[in-house]
């Protein structure tokens, strides 16, 4: 019976992908059977920055000077027009929260011998109340919870607040996107985050300027650090 009942669930899995086949989210081509979440094409071309295993890499760079963080990285680099943007993009807009989980948890599976998997809880980078009711989800809460499996390592979710709704970063120098964020997030329960490492988790960093600010409130508590891993990267121009 089991047997029968197995060949069943193959046939039906079978059927039901010739009505809605699983596309690759980088690609948009079809998936075959042995490929999950990226055709093997675009898994073989990911583009890892293999920034874990560099503490002075470029993304951590980005922080100095500015904000004592204990380490950075980012899973791959992100470039505009590349089909790997698109992986971002269907996470951040159209709600495709497994990709973010099974993202954030591939990026996990790498870091299981680094200094990340000593962090205390796992933050993601907080939406504004308005913007959240309007998108519905937060995106970065998505990959923080795939990296809190891979990990082992506590999420929490309401622990610092956006208390401003700043506008899109997307044309900003580098300048007004600092400006835009300074002052924008606080800490609702400091009690819960005094002496611990926090690994802060948004979707992609640019100029940093979002994620400085998010930290900044957090560092100013009694022996608290702060580490950060973002999906992408982009590199600046």
């Amino acid at each position: 019976m089991p047997n029968i009942r197995n060949k069943l669930s193959v046939v039906g899995e079978s059927l039901l992908g010739l009505f809605y086949p699983r596309l690759c989210p980088a690609c948009s081509e079809v998936l075959y059977g042995n490929e999950n979440i990226l055709c093997l094409k675009c898994l073989s071309e990911f583009p890892r920055t293999g920034f874990h295993l560099d503490p002075e890499n470029d993304m951590a760079r980005l922080f100095w000077g500015r904000v004592m963080i204990r380490n950075a990285a980012a899973f791959f680099y992100y470039q505009k027009g590349s089909r790997f943007q698109n992986l971002i993009h269907e996470i951040k807009y159209f709600n495709q929260k497994q990709l973010g989980i099974l993202l954030g948890r591939w990026f996990g599976d790498e870091l299981t011998n680094t200094s990340f998997r000593q962090a205390d809880l796992i933050h993601p980078v907080p939406l504004h109340a308005v913007k959240l009711k309007k998108r519905g989800y937060n995106q970065s809460e998505q990959i923080a919870q795939g990296l809190s499996q891979a990990l082992g390592i506590p999420m929490e979710t309401n622990l610092i607040e956006r208390v401003v709704n700043t506008d899109t970063q997307t044309r900003k120098t580098k300048y007004e996107r600092w400006s835009n964020v300074e002052g924008i997030f606080r800490v609702t329960k400091p009690e819960k985050l005094i002496n611990k490492h926090i690994l802060l988790v948004d979707d992609v960093v640019t100029t940093g300027s979002t994620l400085e600010a998010c930290a900044t409130p957090l560092l100013a508590l009694e022996a608290t650090a702060v580490s950060i891993l973002t999906l992408g990267y982009a590199r600046l121009r």
